[in-house]
């Protein structure tokens, strides 16, 4: 992580518009998506039950849990149906030097 709390995930190209990618950060789990050419950051467990939402489905800014079909709002953590309750966690995102870059240091819910 540098000293300003943003670290590098991936190559903007490498990560096509209405897709995803989960990354392992020490203990943290982490969704990254690319929605409408926006970068988005959440956890990536269910705030449900333990599951992983990158093996879920993306549609548009919709993530659902490949679990038990909950729904979250990528660009807002917002959960959207039952069984999710609980908003996941997001963080800031960037592209700087053609690299997508998160601030772990900072989350925004």
């Amino acid at each position: 992580m540098g000293e300003d709390g943003w670290i590098t995930l991936v190559p903007a190209s490498e990560i096509e518009d209405g897709t995803m990618l989960g990354f392992e950060i020490g203990d943290l789990h982490l969704a990254l998506y690319h929605v409408g050419g926006q970068f988005h950051a959440t956890d990536n467990i269910c705030t449900h039950a333990f599951a992983l939402l990158t093996d879920g489905w993306l549609e548009g800014h919709v993530i659902e849990c490949p679990l038990h079909g909950g729904q979250f709002d990528v660009t807002t953590g917002a959960a959207l149906c039952e069984p999710a309750e609980c908003a996941l966690k997001t963080w800031p995102v960037r592209v700087a030097n053609g690299e997508v870059q998160v601030d772990l240091s900072s989350s925004l819910s």
